[in-house]
């Protein structure tokens, strides 16, 4: 299973950006008619957009987080339209906001907490049927006992932790707690963008409930901006997808056909590939294979000179090297080569790995682990005017990266050595002739 990538505070710019300018534009006494009109139309529109993304990539898990924010939405802006109209509010009004305070952080976190499965349409249906049941239930509920579930849940549970400054009802804000810590416990099992996504618009969404009929604007821009999160959410994870090698975290074949396309007159294409991986692969493993291209791509992600490591495919992975000619890419390309050599890879011995946790600290420190070399060989091109196309660059660096090969690998060959030694090679010919 391929490795998971570090925590990042980057995952969490855009959603934390977002957030912050929802914030400032809720805390405004007015909104001018161009962004009234967009705020109230927006979360329709992000939820047919991200809809249509998550029916495209199967993400079954974002369809109902947004959703569910939709649902919220919906039942509030009702009912502050109404009040911003007559100044008063509806009868259902502070039965259907405790609800939805309540109701929001417990399906929103059993959502975001929900992994997806094989089949997504029983897996659809399951979560349809479960947003259909609360719904149905709070509903019957309130029609029937409306004085009794407001009784319930107005009451005051904990009176020292009542406050002014707490304007939710008293089971929302432990309901919101729980629902936040399992999401970052989440995101920091499995870091991925979508679910730091997912805590921010979770804290948005508990910023934003206190606000809904003090702050005109407030249910409209930040619903629709935390929506606006986790369909951003959606469509970076597809360009990872798309253009990211999971196993690596290289750009993949994908993003180099997309960079070839931009490279100039000038640039130099290497083709490295790892020494007797499928022998490797075959003695060790497909989980050591694995974590020798991890190892690899690791070293040539380091690549100086203005170069950039790309995933060609399987073993294969290309660096390159824009607006630079072959003299000051081959030191560069020496260097990483080096770096993978000299760095050995551990091969743990599962078999004698300690069966309690007692043995292991003791065993902890000692030789428990086989080291091997792993290297690496490496063909190297520049652009010259008789090559029409990037392509033909890739040719070129390929057979170099052959005839590193049959040099007896671990090193570094050019198209040029090639061709001044095929000449020569036909100029002793000539001369014996």
């Amino acid at each position: 299973m391929p490795r998971q990538s570090p925590a990042r505070f980057s995952h969490f710019y855009a959603p934390l950006a977002l957030l912050v300018g929802g914030l400032v534009a809720a805390r405004q006494p007015t909104l001018n008619e161009f962004f009234t009109s967009l705020f109230n139309v927006l979360p329709t529109v992000l939820l047919l957009l991200g809809g249509a993304f998550c029916v495209a990539y199967a993400r079954v898990r974002e369809t109902f987080l947004l959703l569910t924010v939709y649902i919220v939405y919906f039942l509030l802006d009702t009912q502050v339209d109404h009040y911003r109209l007559t100044g008063s509010l509806l009868p259902e009004a502070a039965l259907t906001f405790h609800l939805c305070s309540l109701l929001l952080p417990a399906l929103y976190g059993l959502y975001a907490l929900w992994q997806e499965r094989a089949h997504l349409l029983q897996d659809g249906l399951a979560r349809l049927a479960v947003v259909f049941g609360v719904s149905v239930l709070a509903l019957a509920l309130a029609r029937r006992f409306p004085a009794g579930v407001l009784d319930w849940l107005t009451e005051v549970r904990w009176p020292s932790m009542q406050a002014d400054w707490l304007q939710l009802i008293q089971l929302a804000y432990p309901t919101f707690l729980i629902a936040i810590l399992a999401v970052l416990v989440q995101y920091l099992r499995r870091p991925r963008p979508v679910h730091a996504a997912q805590l921010v618009a979770l804290v948005g969404l508990l910023l934003m409930l206190p606000q809904v009929f003090s702050r005109p604007g407030a249910l409209n821009v930040l619903s629709s901006l935390m929506m606006l999160v986790l369909v951003i959410a959606i469509a970076q994870e597809a360009y990872q997808m798309a253009f990211r090698d999971e196993l690596t975290g290289l750009p993949g074949r994908r993003a180099l056909n997309e960079r070839l396309q931009r490279l100039g007159r000038q640039y130099v294409i290497a083709m490295a590939d790892v020494d007797r991986f499928k022998a490797f692969n075959d003695t060790h493993g497909h989980d050591v294979g694995d974590e020798v291209l991890r190892l690899v791509a690791s070293r040539l992600r380091k690549v100086g000179g203005g170069g950039r490591a790309y995933r060609y495919g399987g073993e294969e992975f290309a660096l390159v090297f824009p607006g630079r000619d072959l003299t000051h890419c081959l030191p560069h390309l020496e260097a990483v080569r080096q770096a993978v050599e000299s760095y050995p890879l551990q091969l743990r011995d599962t078999s004698s790995r300690p069966k309690d946790a007692e043995q292991g600290r003791q065993r902890r420190g000692t030789a428990s682990a086989a080291a091997v070399s792993v290297t690496i060989s490496i063909g190297v091109a520049e652009r010259l005017m008789t090559q029409r196309s990037a392509e033909e660059v890739i040719k070129k660096a390929d057979q170099a990266l052959y005839s590193a090969k049959g040099a007896g690998r671990n090193c570094v060959r050019s198209h040029e050595e090639n061709r001044r030694g095929a000449m020569r090679t036909l100029k002793e010919a000539r001369t014996d002739a």
